[in-house]
């Protein structure tokens, strides 16, 4: 109850306009796939919890190791117990590759795999080809940068999953940019991964700024299967870029809110742009939804207080990440990126522009004059990404989101209305209630609603209404007690069973007295895989019951279902991407930091790599490794499971920023030209005999 009040008594001084910055944290050291720690909460770690539920298996066992043995090989959960250790699994019919620090795509034999849309693809407009001395409007014409979460669309338009497997769209998110390999302007200087060119006076060149946030946001591109089975982009009216620029509805109960109004905005009801598009959703009525992760460092505040809605997602005290605002042309587009209080009010100002991101924003890829939208009621915070469970006539839609950050929380919201799917739209993600997950001890949960006047969230308690929550997201999760995570990353629904799984990525940050059976390594490196079913199967439950799938790691610190550890077959650390294809068959993608990758302990792991698994088994196995200083990400089949694609994001990036400057770059993936920098892109994968991927 101590620890309760206090944070009562917090949230209600912040509820009163302001925080001290010289009581935040901005750390400013974090890399592009990292925000800060802005969860200063006494909510219990997910590794308390579960040391706790673990002690009692301790006394019987013996000792901590065998702690961590009882819990893999006995899930609590019915409806995924593990088959026998030495059960062979049927879903995974390919050789597993090793590991690799190549600079090439490395898939199994019997399989292979060819570049679609790299960074720089022409896709629509006049279609300019890709050059480095590209203007700021060419990139808005092209296939953006650093791709991440995606989807195919098959070209009917009926169904997210059912058509076409030769001819569809893929969309596709891309996170962020490297303005070293943006600008010819940078060559020759010592540029690291989020450098950027600077002019004499401190500013920067408009259109170098146009062409970064053009680089941003989503590509919607036309694609089909050639004669010779290859794939190719085709020039379609329907080809469209969603970029940072672009003008954007907002909807649900933040609409209007004074905490979204700005100077382009009086009235609160629109801003511009998406930024930092990591993992992706796709709704049961065919539409697009881009997920806002980490957006917070892209604005600056220097006022001397900041309000709680910028101090608890990182908002800068200084600098902004590629400094926007310092734009020469000092464009209102532009200058938006500066937060800061420079007006009597805040319709004069943009004081307001970052709480206008941090959401989930819906794209119909088959209607380009259709206006995305921002959905408030799924929540402010660092969005890693949406996945639904399957939708059923007359039942709400139910749908789960992490916000990747360390200590963070991982979200469900219910719609109000049923589904039905005759008229099923976006209305139906502006009506509903937003939960926030507590793991409790015995491996139950509960789903605790983040409701104005429900759990204390109250103006007595620092909360106005339900805009308030919900651009407060993280602050209400941390009134109603959530569980603290380990970087909730991508989540995945297994179609056939409603099971669902969650990427927990790594925690650096965890201390050694937090260490616990599930979590037996002080810093959190290698990351796990968590899992759970809803009580009594019904996805609206307000409790479930969890387990976890993998403990990643090396083969002497991880652990499968069976209890056994992982081996040269599927060694891997950092799990971040996940998907299930229409099987059941579970695809893992990996994410090892640019700081970490073929590096000391990491150096076993090789390249960021996909691996497949077996819910039922347990079995892992390595289907794919990628290039040099890449993150594998973004993974999707069409509809006969024949052709998959997956994305390679950020080839190169482990070059330093001296190696930079001497053009000694690691990676020239996917070109392979000394002359042409290491450009993100889709890979397509097809099994030479024509079958199933992954059989």
């Amino acid at each position: 109850m101590s620890s309760k009040r206090s944070l009562r008594q917090k949230y209600s001084q912040l509820a009163k306009g302001s925080v001290d910055p010289r009581n935040t944290t901005t750390d400013r050291q974090f890399v592009h796939g990292d925000e800060p720690v802005c969860n200063r909460s006494n909510n219990p770690l997910f590794s308390s919890i579960l040391s706790t539920r673990l002690q009692r298996r301790q006394v019987l066992r013996g000792t901590l190791a065998a702690a961590v043995t009882t819990m893999f090989a006995g899930p609590v959960l019915d409806g995924l117990k593990a088959r026998p250790a030495n059960a062979s699994s049927p879903m995974l019919g390919f050789k597993a590759v090793p590991v690799s620090e190549a600079d090439t795509i490395v898939v199994p034999e019997g399989y292979s795999a060819h570049v679609l849309t790299p960074w720089g693809e022409p896709i629509t407009g006049s279609y300019p080809s890709y050059s480095l001395n590209n203007t700021g409007a060419e990139q808005g014409m092209q296939v953006g940068q650093h791709h991440d979460g995606m989807h195919f669309f098959p070209i009917e338009g009926n169904s997210p999953y059912e058509g076409s497997s030769v001819d569809g769209l893929l969309v596709m998110n891309h996170e962020y940019v490297e303005p070293r390999y943006t600008h010819a302007a940078a060559i020759g200087q010592a540029l690291g991964r989020d450098g950027y060119p600077v002019k004499a006076d401190g500013t920067r060149e408009a259109d170098q700024v146009l062409k970064e946030m053009n680089g941003h946001g989503v590509s919607i591109v036309r694609v089909s299967q050639q004669s010779d089975g290859r794939w190719s982009v085709v020039q379609d009216r329907l080809n469209r870029r969603v970029t940072a620029l672009t003008p954007m509805d907002i909807q649900g109960p933040v609409r209007g809110s004074d905490l979204v109004k700005t100077k382009y905005s009086p009235d609160g009801t629109r801003t511009r742009g998406t930024i930092n598009n990591c993992a992706h959703g796709v709704t049961p009525w065919n539409t697009y939804l881009a997920a806002e992760e980490n957006w917070a460092g892209y604005f600056r505040n220097g006022d001397e207080t900041i309000p709680r809605e910028h101090e608890r997602y990182g908002v800068s005290t200084e600098d902004s990440r590629y400094g926007w605002d310092l734009a020469d042309s000092g464009a209102d587009e532009y200058i938006r990126f500066n937060a800061s209080t420079q007006a009597a009010s805040a319709t004069e100002d943009y004081r307001n522009e970052p709480n206008t991101f941090g959401w989930v924003v819906e794209i119909d890829p088959f209607n380009p004059n259709s206006t995305p939208v921002k959905h408030t009621y799924l929540g402010r915070f660092a969005h890693e990404g949406v996945v639904f469970q399957p939708p059923v006539e007359g039942q709400p839609i139910v749908c789960y989101s992490g916000d990747d950050a360390r200590f963070e929380y991982i979200y469900k919201y219910v719609s109000t209305q049923p589904y039905s799917q005759a008229t099923a739209s976006g209305a139906l993600l502006d009506d509903g209630t937003l939960y926030v997950a507590r793991f409790n001890e015995d491996g139950s949960g509960d789903w605790i609603a983040l409701t104005f006047g429900e759990n204390g969230l109250t103006p007595e308690n620092g909360f106005q209404d339900q805009a308030d929550v919900l651009v407060n997201t993280r602050a209400a999760a941390d009134f109603v007690g959530a569980t603290k995570m380990d970087r909730p990353e991508w989540g995945a629904v297994d179609p056939n069973t409603g099971a669902v799984y969650f990427t927990l990525t790594n925690n650096t940050n965890r201390e050694l007295e937090q260490v616990d059976a599930a979590n037996p390594r002080p810093e959190n490196r290698w990351g796990q895989i968590i899992r759970w079913n809803e009580v009594g199967g019904n996805p609206t439950s307000a409790s479930f019951e969890w387990d976890l799938f993998v403990l990643a790691g090396p083969e002497d610190d991880s652990r499968k279902l069976s209890g056994r550890t992982l081996n040269e077959e599927n060694i891997f650390c950092c799990p971040d991407g996940l998907w299930f294809d229409a099987s059941s068959r579970l695809w893992i993608q990996t994410d090892m930091g640019e700081g970490d990758m073929n590096k000391g302990d990491f150096v076993q792991f090789g390249n960021n790599q996909m691996l497949a698994a077996d819910p039922n088994t347990g079995e892992i196995l390595r289907f794919l490794t990628g290039p040099i200083g890449q993150e594998i990400t973004g993974v999707v089949t069409t509809p006969d499971q024949r052709t998959m694609f997956i994305n390679v994001q950020h080839p190169g990036a482990t070059t330093t920023d001296e190696a930079f400057a001497a053009g000694d770059i690691n990676s020239r993936w996917p070109d392979q030209d000394s002359s042409i920098y290491p450009r993100s892109a889709t890979v397509v994968i097809t099994k030479d005999d024509g079958g199933i991927i992954g059989t």
